[in-house]
């Protein structure tokens, strides 16, 4: 068996496909044509359309139109109320701010007061503990005349701070009442304490 070959020459071939590439490019060129056609054609329904439309006029009913001037009237109530209030609110946060600066420098203010009465109430003990070595060098008889002199419940201060010999050797020197009183002060001054 042979088999034969029909023999195609390149001349033919091209023959072909000439026309069908021609076609291609004629369908091609025919629908972009179409397209543009039809985007054009789009445009101008849009641009008549806009034009040629008005917009439509809706009248409100009488007793519609009261009650829309009377919400147009309360929201321009409300909205001169919101800004009242705003205003309000920004001048609380300005009295705030205040408030705090005076709470901070009142609060310094009280630091440097408890700061100074303590230097003021050290400085006075320790003016008192000198007084009260003051009169524990004294003689007894010296002491006793200037104690005689000092109000009982004032003496009595001194007394109880000073060591028990110098105190009981300005004791002996008072006379028999002023030494009496100042005992009753020196015993009874932490009667009231409680005890539990």
């Amino acid at each position: 068996m042979s088999v034969s070959r029909k023999s195609t020459s390149p001349r033919k071939t091209g023959r072909r496909v000439l026309p069908v590439i021609a076609a291609l490019l004629l369908g091609s060129a025919l629908l972009r044509a179409a397209i543009g056609a039809n985007e054009a054609i789009a445009e101008d329904r849009v641009h008549q359309f806009t034009n040629t439309v008005e917009p439509a006029v809706c009248e409100t009913p009488a007793d519609l139109q009261n009650l829309v001037a009377a919400l147009q009237s309360r929201e321009e109530r409300l909205d001169e109320r919101e800004k009242q209030m705003r205003a309000r609110l920004q001048a609380l946060a300005v009295a705030d701010q205040e408030i705090e600066a005076k709470l901070v420098r009142l609060s310094d203010a009280e630091d440097r007061l408890r700061g100074t009465l303590a230097l003021a109430d050290t400085a006075a003990e320790d003016d008192i503990a000198r007084l009260v070595a003051v009169y524990e060098v004294m003689k007894p008889k010296e002491a006793a005349t200037l104690f005689e002199e000092m109000s009982p419940e004032f003496a009595a201060g001194f007394l109880g701070r000073m060591r028990p010999e110098a105190a009981a050797g300005v004791l002996a020197g008072l006379t028999p009442q002023a030494a009496y009183s100042l005992s009753v002060i020196l015993a009874g001054r932490n009667a009231t304490v409680p005890k539990d």
